[in-house]
């Protein structure tokens, strides 16, 4: 898959189904009442990058092809799933497709929406769904570790990956994150090849209401962000509703809205930035007359790797990359007159691509 998935969680009534109807424009239903979502809505959104319609200009694109994060709304999370209590297994198998987690944690006190606790302590709600993600981890590492036991008599070699195993179930024994675990490069490729919940980054969406703007700032979002740090996970603050109300509007009334607050940009692109960032994404482009496209590939990817995102047979009968950055398509108005300029770069397949490389694949 090109692009980039994060499933968003949250307990009920925390500001989820707002923030995705925000992300994706699409009504989900938002109801002050829990299991508002029943299927997994999926949302696909572009991520801005001026970039592309500069480029077009230059090339002369009939279309621009931005990269998209695909958003993965799941029903709300409660106490217990893990053993199956609200839409329990149902909901975490929905999540173990995705790359990354955004937990949505409520930040903010309104009297007409009720918590599903009662009262309003996010650190409370992090853990109540991190619980229930080592829980649900913990039953799968075990079957898979039960597994391997029986395999071990006749493959020795799975005998690493047996140990790192149970590594991993002690670790979880004591209601910790498997990312939390200080590992071998050996031993995370043991885990790595499966779908473990707490394996997976996680940006925690600190949802505040309007009297939080345009700081973003309160004293329940400083506690979610020092939580946060001991983890090493990101946070990102956001109004929901805001942002709701913002994708309702045009990009220019949306832009003058914003700056009427005394805000930069939407948390909808802050929130893709730090999805980005948090999985090591950088995004290469390429250009011609047909269209104009971005292409997120992990940050330290070789030429040849590169090549794979548009595809396969790319990849396998690789000859070179021409390789032009950003900034000087833009000076020398095109990869003609950057050549002309000795500003474009013949590349051999181990060349690891940049943010922003404007690359031309030559192969057989």
């Amino acid at each position: 898959m090109v692009g980039l998935s994060c499933g968003i969680v949250g307990l009920p009534n925390v500001g989820k189904s707002t923030l995705f109807n925000a992300l994706t424009r699409k009504a989900a239903a938002a109801a002050n009442y829990p299991f508002c979502t029943i299927d997994p809505n999926v949302g696909i959104v572009d991520v801005e990058d001026p970039r592309l319609q500069v480029l077009s200009n230059i090339s002369g694109s009939h279309k621009l092809v931005p990269a998209t994060v695909t958003f993965v709304d799941i029903a709300g999370l409660v106490k217990g799933a893990s053993e199956g209590e609200g839409l329990g297994n149902k909901f975490l198998a929905n999540i173990r497709e995705t790359d990354a987690i955004v937990q949505v944690v409520r930040c903010f006190e309104e009297g007409d929406v009720i918590h599903v606790a009662g009262k309003v302590d996010p650190i409370a709600d992090i853990e109540v769904i991190n619980l229930e993600l080592v829980l649900a981890d913990l039953q799968m590492i075990e079957n898979i570790a039960q597994k391997l036991e029986k395999q071990l008599k006749g493959k020795k070699e799975l005998q690493p990956v047996y140990d790192t195993l149970q590594k991993a179930i002690a670790h979880l024994n004591q209601n910790k994150a498997l990312r939390t675990m200080t590992l071998t490069p050996e031993e995370k490729a043991h885990l790595a090849q499966y779908p473990f919940l707490t394996n997976k980054k996680v940006l925690y969406v600190a949802n505040v209401n309007e009297e939080a703007l345009p700081s973003l700032e309160n004293d329940l979002v400083k506690k979610v962000r020092q939580y946060a740090s001991q983890e090493g996970n990101t946070v990102i603050p956001i109004c929901a509703k805001l942002e709701e109300e913002l994708a309702q509007l045009t990009p220019a009334e949306a832009q003058e809205y914003l700056q009427s607050m005394g805000l930069q940009e939407t948390g909808l692109n802050r929130l893709i930035k730090a999805a980005f960032s948090t999985l090591d994404l950088i995004t290469y482009l390429t250009t011609g007359e047909i269209e104009t496209r971005a292409w997120p590939v992990p940050k330290g990817s070789s030429a040849q790797e590169a090549a794979g995102k548009i595809h396969t047979d790319i990849q396998k009968g690789f000859i070179r990359a021409e390789v032009v950055g950003y900034e000087d398509m833009v000076a020398y108005n095109g990869r003609v007159g950057a050549r002309e300029a000795g500003k474009a770069r013949s590349e051999g397949k181990d060349y690891i691509v940049h943010d922003g490389d404007v690359i031309l694949f030559y192969h057989n």
